[in-house]
């Protein structure tokens, strides 16, 4: 881990040796991550989490966007509501995956014009499962060409992905570090991780990265896991090792939900305090578009939602 400033050795130990989540600041920022519901019911569900999340005031929150653009209406409905309904800025996820430059222009055009100011770029899945990437003829060769045409177009904030232990199909750490450097370079505002499950990989990736020349924001990106065999799908995804003891506290909970949410809730709130106590104060959370976990995480971390607001809510 790198070298940090005393006060923040001062605030490792209080972390040791006062209770966990005593009296913190609340000084924590956080956003949230949502995707595009499929059906009344699913809308329903995701605009709850927003009205629960909401009153912690996030920084923004994103939308994803399915591989080869499957849900790309759905998104901007989606996105194009939050950005007129509510107060939050809005991010729409956005991939070279399967469209020309023209495309993701026109795309690009329609989001500024619903009044949203976010991108969150990346270079995309194949619609595939387990096929291998292939850019359009006409199109963008990865997430750093697809941020420079972005900002070409108009001066979004964007957003881009990083891998702390790796993407899957990189070369080498090297290599991927390279990539995400290539994203700065081309005009990202901040890189959000993949979800990881030991705050020694983010401080690891982050000393790399900025050893690498990377100077830009790097947020941690957290997922409160309640549903191991999905997680495990989405680990293998995306590069991340989960732990064998985190495996071991979800065993014989297949029939007890209410039980792995509080489990699932004690882990990551404890990997994001540990977090804090390295100096992160930077939170964007995989809702996988249910509030529970991501409002008492951040409740735990010091941030305080109106009264009013949580009598809505609740």
């Amino acid at each position: 881990m790198t070298s940090v400033p005393l006060n923040q050795l001062e605030e490792a130990r209080r972390a040791l040796d006062a209770p966990l989540f005593a009296d913190l600041a609340g000084d924590a920022a956080v956003s949230f991550e949502f995707f595009p519901p499929k059906s009344e019911k699913m809308e329903e569900t995701l605009w709850s989490a927003i009205q629960t999340l909401a009153p912690l005031k996030p920084r923004f929150v994103s939308v994803t966007y399915g591989a080869g653009g499957s849900t790309r209406e759905r998104t901007h409905h989606t996105v194009a509501r939050i950005a007129s309904e509510t107060a939050i800025p809005a991010a729409a996820h956005l991939t070279c995956v399967e469209a020309t430059k023209a495309e993701i222009e026109e795309i690009a055009r329609e989001y500024w014009a619903a009044g949203v100011r976010h991108i969150v770029a990346l270079r995309g899945d194949p619609p595939t499962e387990g096929a291998s990437f292939a850019p359009h003829p006409d199109g963008y060769r990865n997430a750093a060409e697809l941020v420079a045409g972005l900002k070409a177009i108009h001066p979004f904030e964007i957003s881009v992905a990083a891998y702390p232990e790796c993407h899957p199909e990189a070369a080498s750490f090297d290599s991927d570090l390279a990539n995400l450097k290539a994203k700065f370079d081309a005009g990202a505002t901040r890189a959000i991780t993949q979800f990881f499950f030991t705050p020694e990989a983010y401080f690891r990736f982050c000393d790399k990265a900025r050893a690498a020349g990377i100077t830009g924001e790097i947020v941690p990106g957290i997922l409160p896991v309640s549903n191991v065999a999905q997680t495990r799908k989405f680990a293998g995804m995306c590069g991340a090792a989960i732990p064998a003891w985190m495996d071991r506290l979800f065993e014989g909970l297949d029939d007890h939900p209410a039980t792995r949410q509080l489990v699932a809730a004690t882990i990551t709130a404890e990997m994001c305090r540990r977090l804090y106590a390295g100096g992160v104060r930077q939170f964007h959370f995989y809702t996988l578009n249910r509030a529970e976990l991501a409002f008492a995480i951040c409740h735990l971390l010091g941030l305080r939602a109106e009264a009013k607001a949580l009598e809505n809510a609740a």
